[in-house]
């Protein structure tokens, strides 16, 4: 963990876990998230739910009778981070269980690790589907990339209209790769033209080259599986170009970064994600007015996944009545019917849920719903 972080840190612990409370008698469970680095803006707010849920557990009393401590590492958004992290959360800090991580990637460093321990893992948002093919104590709570690539493609499709469409994704990521291929699958199933596709890192900060390919081409959209860092510069850049097709994306552009870093060039830009905090669901407007009272700020869906991967591992414990590893993954994976925030999650035999998605779109600076695609 990097060093400056750490008063932080202490200063979230403190919050919750009483002064007088026993070490030796809490529920340790591990998170995982990226604090700082390229991707900190998922793992600070996705880690702001998940701390208000161990938060009001506590409140209320806690599980089986004892406290939940919450043991924070940050991964820095860095490659290899997560295993090292995960191996110190089962050999030495003996948790229960981990939450974590949001992005795939850093998500299947520690998933083989919990599944040799036989430690529960689940994570918030990785979407990737050989995440979970990792092992039967690896859970999610988010849907996965087939799901999310065949929204995007029958919203371009059959919302936008569009029939000639570019591709844009990510050679470095996981995420990326898989939803470029579940897009391409059912957007020509549906009578769709992909027209090129191009490729970047993660990292890269040019894209004039493949933008200009694809203008080029002469397409109607361009689809950009990826995170909010590069799609904003590809939004900003493919305006510079002159074009003014619509560009769409996935969960990786939720962020208030992607609005910072584009500006204009984003707006009208839309997205699929887990939830919208414009629902009047009593659950989602209840959770909305916590959140926003503990933290300032407005909920999204990192926070609403972060606040769901706690949950429904608390709601296993108390099923279980015990924080052994091999039942409590057998209570997690019978899972049925948990309403969380960001929907009624019931897993499936690879322990993945069958949610709904929503589509959003960036307008006078702000994500606005726009539609629910159920599974």
């Amino acid at each position: 963990m990097m060093p400056a972080f750490r008063p932080l840190l202490a200063l979230f612990v403190s919050t919750f876990l009483p002064a007088t409370a026993p070490a030796q008698g809490t529920i340790k469970i591990g998170e995982f998230a990226s604090l700082t680095g390229k991707e900190a803006t998922y793992g600070q707010t996705a880690h702001k739910g998940t701390l208000q849920a161990i938060e009001e557990v506590n409140a209320a009393g806690g599980v089986l009778g004892r406290k939940l401590e919450l043991l924070v590492e940050d991964d820095q958004s860095k490659p290899g981070e997560a295993a090292t992290i995960a191996k110190k959360f089962i050999s030495r800090d003996k948790v229960v269980a981990i939450l974590g991580e949001i992005t795939s990637g850093r998500t299947l460093e520690a998933a083989p690790i919990a599944q040799n321990a036989k430690i529960p893992l689940i994570s918030p948002g990785a979407t990737a589907p050989e995440v979970t093919a990792k092992g039967n104590y690896i859970f999610r709570v988010c849907f996965i990339d087939s799901f999310q690539g065949t929204v995007m493609a029958k919203f371009a499709r059959h919302s936008l209209k569009l029939q000639r469409v570019a591709l844009l994704s990510s050679v470095s990521s996981a995420q990326s790769v898989g939803l470029a291929k579940y897009f391409r699958q059912r957007f020509t199933e549906d009578g769709g033209n992909l027209v090129l596709e191009q490729k970047y890192s993660e990292g890269d900060k040019d894209f004039r080259a493949q933008l200009t390919a694809i203008k080029a081409a002469g397409v109607e959209g361009i689809f950009v599986p990826g995170y909010y860092a590069e799609a904003a510069l590809i939004c900003k850049q493919a305006r510079d170009l002159g074009m003014t097709l619509p560009l769409f994306g996935v969960d990786g552009w939720e962020s208030a970064e992607l609005i910072n870093i584009g500006g204009k060039a984003v707006e009208g830009a839309y997205l699929s994600t887990h939830y919208s905090p414009a629902s009047r669901d009593p659950q989602i407007v209840a959770f909305n007015d916590r959140y926003t009272k503990r933290w300032g700020d407005g909920t999204n869906a990192l926070c609403a996944l972060g606040y769901d991967s706690a949950m429904l591992l608390v709601d296993a414990i108390k099923r279980a009545g015990t924080t052994d590893g091999p039942k409590l993954r057998d209570a997690l994976a019978t899972t049925r019917n948990f309403k969380g925030v960001t929907g009624v999650i019931t897993f499936d035999e690879h322990r993945n849920p069958t949610k709904s998605a929503v589509v959003l779109q960036v307008k006078d600076g702000k994500f606005v719903f726009v539609e629910t695609v159920a599974p």
